[in-house]
């Protein structure tokens, strides 16, 4: 069995969406998926970006499109009251729930999701995180495992963002398989037609060949040699 590795952040509307195209998108294929909760903005800071909802036009423009494709997909949206906002306190209370390879189940990832992108509340009200962490210590009672220790859960934020760097993830959702990356909602159709054989073999080059092979010459770029 294959293993994808889902690198998400509950801030981003995208990664909402995706999540619940997933098992459609992978519906026949022999793959298991590992959720791995990460910081958004410490991969905007490490590339040097902004994020989409910090650029007003881009804002607005993100929050019409994920409404339209949320009714596409039969999925349940209401935007928060606040966006963009600081995950942080978010993503330490979901990842109480990790395992110890700093991974949450399904389940606890879909309540962190669905916790924004269908309340329409304050994403990081007291009271609304202090239920979700409730709900993610009983849930993991029922399971028998144990919940990490706020600062166990601080320090695997950190990990899983570095591994997520360290792997060349640049935005949320990311799928990692086989060693590529599959960026973004409709990286999905992507992600679901890989073929290891076939795209190692026509993409998996590196820039300088695929450039000379199509004749592309790149400004400002060492390689463009």
């Amino acid at each position: 069995m294959r293993q994808i590795d889902f690198y998400f952040d509950p801030i981003s509307p995208y990664a909402y969406l995706a999540f619940h195209a997933l098992p459609s998108a992978l519906q026949g294929h022999s793959v298991a998926i590992r959720y791995k909760p990460i910081l958004f903005a410490a991969l905007l800071q490490a590339n040097g970006q902004k994020g989409p909802a910090e650029i007003p036009g881009k804002r607005d423009w993100t929050y019409r499109q994920v409404l339209w494709l949320a009714k596409q997909q039969g999925v349940a949206m209401a935007l928060p009251t606040a966006h963009p906002f600081n995950p942080l306190a978010l993503l330490r209370v979901l990842l109480l729930g990790a395992d110890a390879s700093g991974c949450v189940n399904r389940y606890l990832a879909e309540l962190a999701l669905n916790h924004v992108w269908q309340s329409g509340g304050d994403p990081v009200d007291s009271q609304r995180l202090s239920a979700l962490s409730a709900a993610i210590e009983s849930h993991c009672a029922a399971r028998g495992t144990e919940i990490a220790t706020p600062d166990a859960a601080k320090q695997q934020l950190r990990d899983n963002t570095d591994e997520a760097l360290d792997r060349g993830v640049f935005g949320v959702p990311t799928a990692c398989l086989d060693g590529l990356s599959f960026w973004g909602l409709d990286g999905l159709p992507m992600l679901r037609g890989f073929s290891p054989s076939i795209f190692r073999r026509r993409c998996h080059m590196t820039p300088p060949t695929i450039w000379r092979r199509w004749k592309i010459r790149p400004l400002h770029c060492p390689w463009a040699t």
